[in-house]
């Protein structure tokens, strides 16, 4: 046996093939090849590993230990290596193997559909994982995901940070609640009969509003917590408490977004930055194919959807243009 040879794929067709049935004249039929070749390509498959494959003295055929372990491991070798011609040739043609997205949840809930329509044109399968920032970076970086929209850069070597968007702070509030809030103290009158509804402190989006809350000088009594923007938008249209959010995440509970009044106060002063994120050199023009895919969508029905719930919301969200630096 000559170590580290590779495995002739054409071989290790032929004993799967035969392995089915234990039957080299039924391999051989099936295959259209003598059933001499099949004899000799499992011998030569046999010496390269130097153990036998095939109980050649049991009638019918039976596996050897080997033969097992060669049939359980061989068959999605073979597959893969099937399909890599296919995958080869589309990819010459501009269509991706396969794609593995990371969308943080507001994104996804908003923008999520009509990205994959898009990106399902170039791509010959499609993964899509959601969740929070951290997660989806950490899948970035150990090469579980191939390209994340996310709320902050991540500091990674070769990864390219793509400003897409940046939206603004603003609070919503139960429908007929009082102080309508337009200035930081008018939020503290509101917190003294009111509680807040948070986003959770695990979450980036969750660490940005505590931030924010500090600078102004608010530090409310912490109550409630929420996972989900649509949680916390219904959860303000119930009559809990009030919260701050942003225009995609009051979109993501667009059913709710009725029934909350949209206070903007000057002081509170702050952003989320959604980025493209994406390991450099790796898939040609991708990053700037689904950047300019993001930009068209939310020009095209995002916009819209914000102006039917309210017209100012427009006046919170900026779109970047592409640039390679952050």
């Amino acid at each position: 046996m000559q170590k580290n040879r590779p495995i002739d794929m054409q071989m290790l067709r032929v004993f799967l093939t035969t392995a089915q049935d234990c039957n080299m004249s039924r391999a051989a039929e099936h295959l259209g090849i003598s059933q001499s070749a099949v004899s000799q390509s499992i011998r030569l498959l046999e010496e390269s590993f130097g153990t036998p494959l095939l109980n050649r003295s049991a009638r019918p055929l039976t596996l050897t230990p080997a033969g097992i372990a060669l049939v359980s491991r061989g068959q999605a070798l073979l597959e893969e290596a099937l399909n890599l011609r296919g995958a080869v040739i589309e990819a010459s043609q501009g269509i991706k193997p396969g794609l593995r997205v990371g969308l943080i949840d507001s994104f996804a809930a908003t923008c999520g559909t009509p990205l994959m329509q898009r990106l399902l044109r170039n791509a010959a399968q499609l993964s899509l994982r959601t969740g929070l920032t951290p997660n989806l970076a950490e899948a970035l970086a150990q090469r579980e995901l191939d390209l994340v929209i996310s709320s902050r850069p991540l500091e990674l070597d070769g990864m390219g940070n793509y400003l897409l968007m940046s939206e603004r702070f603003f609070v919503i509030t139960p429908k007929g609640s009082v102080p309508v809030c337009r200035s930081v103290s008018d939020v503290m009158s509101l917190a003294r009969v009111l509680p807040i509804v948070r986003f959770n402190q695990q979450s980036h989006l969750g660490q940005q509003v505590e931030r924010t809350l500090r600078r102004v000088g608010l530090n409310p009594p912490r109550r409630l917590e929420v996972d989900t923007a649509d949680t916390l938008t219904s959860m303000v249209a119930g009559g809990i408490g009030w919260a701050v959010t942003t225009p995609l995440c009051l979109l993501q509970g667009v059913r709710s977004a009725a029934f909350v009044r949209h206070d903007f106060v000057a002081d509170i002063n702050a952003e989320r930055r959604i980025y493209l994120n994406a390991r450099k050199g790796e898939y040609g023009s991708l990053a700037r194919e689904t950047f300019e895919m993001v930009c068209s969508i939310l020009e095209s029905q995002i916009y819209g959807e914000l102006k039917d719930i309210n017209p100012q919301l427009l006046d919170l969200i900026q779109i970047h243009p592409w640039s390679e630096h952050v």
